[in-house]
């Protein structure tokens, strides 16, 4: 049966990146605005937080220990010890109106992330890879606002979300150097009644988006045709990963403040909550090999 519970009632300003750490069975997110990472164990106790200095837009674990963040300059170290920030490398030196957004480590272990336009309106918003030597490359360009990396279960397919353009692309993943190409529409949200925000896929190759605006997952088949539609408790849901012992929970993170600035009225906007009783299963996200 269907369950959806409040997991962390602390209302995040921009509550994003959810990510599962099968390891240590905790579940790890972020406050893009507080600037903050959070973690908390499968119950929502024993939390922590870790301050960081600049608007923050995902984070991925590492092998190593630790965790690579994408500021809003570029990317960053994490030491889950000592709570230092250290900077790898600036994504778009000199220019002021990008700031780094969603990410998600491949299947070989690279960070792929992007950019967006501060004011979502702009396509100055570009795609990285982050290679374990922590080289930076570019993937692609002209986006507005970037969200919802995820790949196939092969690791051959890269999906990805410009939500300023309404719809989720496909490219074919090289996953021996991480290029890609043959960028297509997968799914288009035009005739949506949201956004397409944070991703992930499930271990029967569907894609879960999480959309903006409806506080609805939208559930896809590997063909881009929607499979189900969930309904969630508040409408500024940003993004979800599946977690728990059986990888059966769906935690979805929201927003208690949009980009505007205008607060959402809803009671539990900005809070993550933990969906049960969906009958599927995520796959474990593998961590940073740098």
């Amino acid at each position: 049966m269907l369950r959806i519970e409040v997991f962390s009632d602390t209302r995040d300003a921009l509550g994003e990146g959810p990510l599962w750490d099968d390891r240590e069975q905790r579940l790890y997110w972020i406050d893009s605005y507080a600037p903050a990472v959070y973690s908390a164990d499968a119950d929502g106790g024993n939390r922590k937080r870790w301050p960081v200095p600049e608007p923050i837009g995902s984070l991925a674990l590492r092998e190593k220990g630790g965790a690579i963040l994408a500021l809003r300059n570029g990317f960053y170290t994490l030491d889950f010890e000592t709570g230092e920030v250290a900077l790898i490398a600036e994504t778009q030196p000199g220019e002021l109106t990008p700031r780094m957004n969603d990410g998600k480590v491949d299947r070989q272990g690279r960070f792929v992330a992007g950019s967006m336009d501060f004011e979502e309106r702009n396509p100055v918003g570009k795609l990285f890879r982050l290679d374990s030597d922590l080289s930076v490359h570019q993937l692609d360009h002209g986006i507005i606002c970037s969200n919802g990396p995820c790949f196939s279960l092969d690791g051959r397919t890269l999906y990805f979300a410009d939500t300023g353009k309404k719809a989720i692309y496909a490219y074919d993943y090289d996953t021996a150097s991480g290029n890609v190409r043959s960028r297509r529409v997968f799914a288009s949200f035009e005739n949506q009644r949201g956004l397409p925000d944070g991703a992930t896929v499930d271990s029967e190759g569907c894609v879960w988006s999480c959309e903006v605006y409806s506080g609805r997952l939208i559930r896809f088949d590997p063909d881009g045709v929607v499979d189900r539609i969930i309904g969630l408790p508040v409408q500024s849901t940003t993004s979800l990963t599946f977690g728990g012992a059986g990888l059966d929970i769906a935690y979805v993170t929201s927003m208690a403040r949009p980009y505007n600035g205008a607060y959402h009225r809803e009671r539990e906007a900005g809070c993550v909550f933990a969906v049960h009783g969906l009958g599927v299963r995520g796959v474990p996200e593998p961590r940073f090999k740098g």
